[in-house]
């Protein structure tokens, strides 16, 4: 038997073997996610987390982040400072230790930390080795010590005489790096600051740092750690901040804590006030510790978890539910939101079964939905060395937690329920009225939706008669145009494919059903026809899984009115029909403006090229008379679907094999949220704020006035 040359050639000097940081410059995905501007962001919340997990000891109450204008960031505290004297075991200083060694530093059971973010010793050593050039500072008994990296590894730089240069020359300690003491300061005052220019071989060249994401993890921050002030200064003066016309700073500082975020997040009048349940349960775990010797051996381990909760009712139905653990945000929950969940349900089903008689439940269950409904959150816990799911810390894992905030969500909310007290007496009674009535509703809808299917299998005629259908069952195949206007549909019933592609028109601007109530909504006739073609109900009750059409696609003008009625659609879908728009099957058909008619010599057809903006036409003339050719004058401008033939809108606009479609996706629901409450709601002022601090930008071009 015989063995390739290939199979021989591959030996043990082939491996390679990465050290230290080398590891982090060579995957850095693996550490910060990507190298765009999450990974950047991913790296401040590492330096501002460690500031924070500070704040949480008691040892730290301000917290500065200042965006320079020359790229860098610098995140500064008045913390206890980074340990200055040297490290046992490696005989380094406790600064060069955090910030190059993985895997180290004070959070992995020490005792430094009894709760904190950073949990696996990477943060800090991680944004050193991805950053061109990292400075240190710690104040600390009465002196101020110094120590600066490049790409991780530590050296001096000789700056110039305006400031420290990441392109400064760079000489590296030839032996055991040196804490350089650069300046005395008071002994009782001690901190750190760290400022780090991002190396620019690693992160894509338009990453930027997110300052309304900044400032919205540093107003999260300033709720959940009561006291903490946290300064946000942007001095890049970047056109779209608010630091465009000068440095901009903002101070975020909340004592109320987690009651006072709850309020922050909920939109909807009050049901009940805002309850806090509070608590604390310990747990055992076995945990590998590092013994006297340097060796890992398990231990069982006590453990305290303090469960903290604020959570409201209000009159609306969304839900928001904020997680965080030793306050870093779950957003995709964990076993802390399991145990919620389970307490809640567990809770208010024993309250309906008491009230039975005078709720007139009957033999119906509450489910969790019904319970959820207008429920406003914010859930942490703070516990020693969580087990998250990942360096993202996206999913607590710890499994006793679940059973110690199901316990303390169980007995507060119990005692809430059987307050003797009239006032809060008087808010159980509503907010269990209001459970039963979300419950009557969710049966009587899912009642209403079983009829009225088995109705539409009978009866086809329940459809609006304006829907052209198509003759295919197959929803993966399956398309709905909806069409601006009945000259529009004229042409697109001769340029569609019968077979797949169904058309509905509409008529003009439909209405704004983030300012409409859900009944002016289902009384509205175009509403109602689209709600009722698409046939998976509204809200709620929606049913993704009987959505009649694979693909929803708005095809309206490549005008401003054709894109405010565009703007009122996806409304529509994002506040009725949300689970659509999450999986991808809502579109926008975009339209040519244009249309060149290139003159051909002799009998030769002439050739057609159709354009989607003023700047793609410009260029494509431009290109045409460069070759010499001939175009027909004039141009046609497009205004609207209406003034194309079947056989160019089958061409430009529907054709699965030539169109091109916009997705219209939803990445961050409570963003998007916002937005259209902005753009959208009853509210007018921060509508026209938002329209005049955007008019600079505005391309009048584009107006079709």
């Amino acid at each position: 038997m015989s063995t390739s040359a290939g199979q021989t050639s591959y030996t043990a000097h082939h491996l390679q073997v990465l050290e230290g940081l080398e590891a982090v410059r060579k995957r850095p995905g693996m550490y910060i996610g990507s190298t765009d501007g999450r990974g950047l962001m991913h790296c401040l919340w590492e330096i501002i987390d460690n500031s924070v997990d500070e704040a949480l000891g008691g040892h730290c109450d301000r917290i500065e982040v200042v965006l320079h204008a020359d790229g860098s960031v610098e995140v500064g505290d008045n913390g206890r400072g980074v340990p200055v004297d040297i490290e046992p075991r490696t005989g380094l200083t406790g600064v060069e230790v955090v910030y190059t060694k993985l895997h180290a530093g004070g959070k992995f059971g020490g005792g430094s930390y009894t709760a904190s973010g950073g949990l696996h010793g990477v943060g800090a050593s991680v944004v050193n080795a991805l950053s061109a050039r990292l400075d240190v500072a710690v104040d600390r008994g009465g002196k101020v010590h110094a120590m600066s990296f490049r790409r991780g590894e530590p050296g001096v730089f000789a700056d110039p005489a305006s400031g420290p240069d990441p392109d400064a020359p760079f000489t590296a300690f030839d032996e055991r790096p040196t804490l350089r003491i650069v300046g005395k300061v008071a002994r009782a005052k001690t901190g750190t600051r760290v400022r780090y220019w991002a190396d620019r071989q690693i992160f894509i060249k338009d990453a930027e740092f997110d300052d309304e994401a900044l400032r919205a993890r540093a107003r999260q921050t300033s709720f959940l750690v009561p006291g903490l002030l946290i300064l946000i200064r942007d001095e890049r003066g970047l056109p779209g901040t608010l630091g465009a016309d000068g440095p901009h700073e903002e101070v975020f500082h909340h004592e109320g804590g987690i009651s006072e975020f709850a309020d922050f997040l909920a939109t909807d009048a009050p049901v009940t006030d805002v309850w806090r349940l509070q608590g604390s349960g310990s747990f055992t775990e076995t945990v590998p510790v590092l013994d006297d010797r340097g060796h890992m051996s398990p231990t069982e381990v006590s453990r305290e978890c303090e469960v903290d909760i604020a959570l409201r009712w209000g009159t609306g139905f969304e839900t928001t539910v904020a997680s965080y653990v030793n306050i870093i945000a779950t957003p995709k929950g964990g076993t802390h939101i399991m145990g919620f969940d389970a307490a809640l349900l567990k809770v208010f089903r024993r309250q309906l079964e008491l009230n039975a008689r005078k709720l007139k439940v009957g033999a119906d269950k509450v489910d969790k939905d019904d319970i959820l409904a207008g429920l406003t959150a914010v859930v942490t816990v703070r516990l020693a060395e969580p087990q998250f799911e990942g360096q993202t810390k996206e999913v607590l894992g710890t499994p006793a937690v679940r059973a110690i905030v199901a316990k303390i969500v169980e007995q507060e909310l119990t005692e809430r329920f059987d307050n003797p007290k009239r006032g809060e007496r008087a808010q159980s009674a509503l907010l269990l009225e209001k459970v039963v009535s979300e419950m009557k509703a969710r049966i009587s809808a899912r009642l209403h939706k079983e009829t009225q299917r088995a109705k539409n299998a009978l009866e086809s005629s329940t459809l609006p008669a304006k829907l052209a259908d198509c003759r295919s069952n197959e929803t993966e195949r399956t398309e709905l145009f909806i069409v601006e206007g009945d000259s529009a549909l004229g042409t697109a019933k001769l340029a569609r494919n019968s077979e797949f592609q169904a058309l509905l028109p509409i008529r003009g601007k439909i209405l704004n059903v983030q300012k409409a109530s859900v009944a002016d909504t289902l009384k509205n006739a175009e509403c109602a026809a689209i709600l009722q073609v698409i046939g998976a109900g509204s809200g709620r009750t929606f049913d993704l899984d009987s959505a009649r059409y694979g693909k929803v696609i708005i095809m309206t003008d490549a005008d401003v009115d054709g894109a405010h009625i565009r703007t009122l659609l996806i409304t529509l879908f994002f506040r009725y029909m949300r689970p659509l728009v999450e999986a991808g099957r809502l579109y926008a058909a975009v339209p040519p403006l244009h249309r060149i008619e290139v003159v051909n010599p002799g009998s030769k057809p002439n050739e057609l090229i159709y354009t989607y903006s003023e700047g793609q036409m410009r260029q494509a003339v431009a290109a045409l008379g460069k070759r010499g050719r001939t175009i027909k004058q004039p141009l046609q401008r497009y205004k609207g679907l209406g003034e194309m033939d079947a056989g160019q809108l089958a061409e430009t606009t529907m054709d699965p094999a030539r169109r091109t479609l916009r997705r219209v996706t939803v990445e961050d629901a409570t963003n998007a949220g916002m937005t259209f409450e902005m753009l959208m709601g009853n509210e007018v002022a921060p509508r026209r704020d938002f329209i005049v601090a955007g008019s600079a930008r505005l391309d009048r071009e584009r107006i079709d006035a």
